[in-house]
């Protein structure tokens, strides 16, 4: 890997793994409740998940919520995502209004970057994240699999291609069903690395077995990772203090 992503004052993809946290209110005041409480735990990166908004069918109300979450987190990295039911999330949206939801939050400046899934027409992905470049916002293409790991081979063809279609940051996240699963994960994990990534990638295996993939990415080539405030937005994340903890613990033995 030869690149970082540089996000105002946050570097991904050098030294411990970073931590982003989740805001998942489903009313502006839930958001705004949200926003204050995240700003005290000192974390790295913070997500806003807008697929649990209340209002997330409507582009105008949630420029406007955006616009009062960026005011009150000031300069701390922001992604916007919408995560659709099929890969975890709370609603589906159609085709056309995903891409032009993700294209008027780029045009704010108010984002930093964008999580795109992997799953949808290439084509429309390329256009999005060369919309977004354009406007200075980095992309995520992630893939999420709440049933099951893929086998190595296949974690590493997804990152690949997330990573040729223009991806800053190629993600996937997986359910373990075994242990072997995880030391699937974190194999693949780091032979993309080795061999494949030019850039930093987020890879993690889900729930209780999997949590050893969020506290070792450092070790085998993660560069972020999820942590919970009040509630988790995934299985198998734990509060931002612990894992800050561990990720330090981790990093001094190295």
């Amino acid at each position: 890997m030869d690149q970082v992503v540089k996000v105002k004052n946050i570097v991904i993809g050098a030294g411990i793994p970073k931590i982003c946290v989740s805001m998942i209110g489903q009313t502006l005041q839930q958001l705004k409740e949200e926003a204050a409480y995240l700003k005290k735990l000192n974390v790295d990166v913070i997500e806003w998940r807008v697929d649990y908004f209340e209002q997330v069918d409507d582009i105008e109300k949630i420029l406007s919520a955006l616009s009062v979450i960026r005011n009150e987190l000031a300069d701390i990295p922001l992604i916007f995502t919408f995560r659709s039911k099929k890969e975890g999330g709370e609603k589906e949206l159609d085709s056309s209004l995903y891409f032009s939801l993700n294209k008027a939050v780029c045009e704010t400046g108010k984002i930093d970057i964008i999580d795109i899934e992997l799953f949808n027409d290439q084509k429309k992905i390329q256009e999005i994240v060369n919309y977004a470049h354009s406007k200075n916002v980095a992309v995520i293409i992630s893939n999420h699999d709440f049933d099951k790991t893929p086998s190595k081979e296949e974690i590493i063809a997804r990152l690949c291609k997330a990573q040729q279609l223009g991806a800053d940051l190629p993600k996937i996240a997986v359910m373990p069903n075994s242990v072997a699963d995880v030391i699937t994960v974190l194999d693949a994990t780091n032979t993309m690395k080795v061999q494949y990534a030019d850039r930093p990638i987020i890879v993690m295996s889900m729930a209780g077995k999997g949590v050893v993939s969020r506290m070792a990415g450092e070790v085998f080539g993660s560069a972020l990772t999820f942590a919970a405030a009040k509630k988790a937005s995934a299985p198998g994340q734990i509060p931002v203090a612990e894992l800050k903890a561990v990720l330090n613990i981790v990093h001094n033995g190295l």
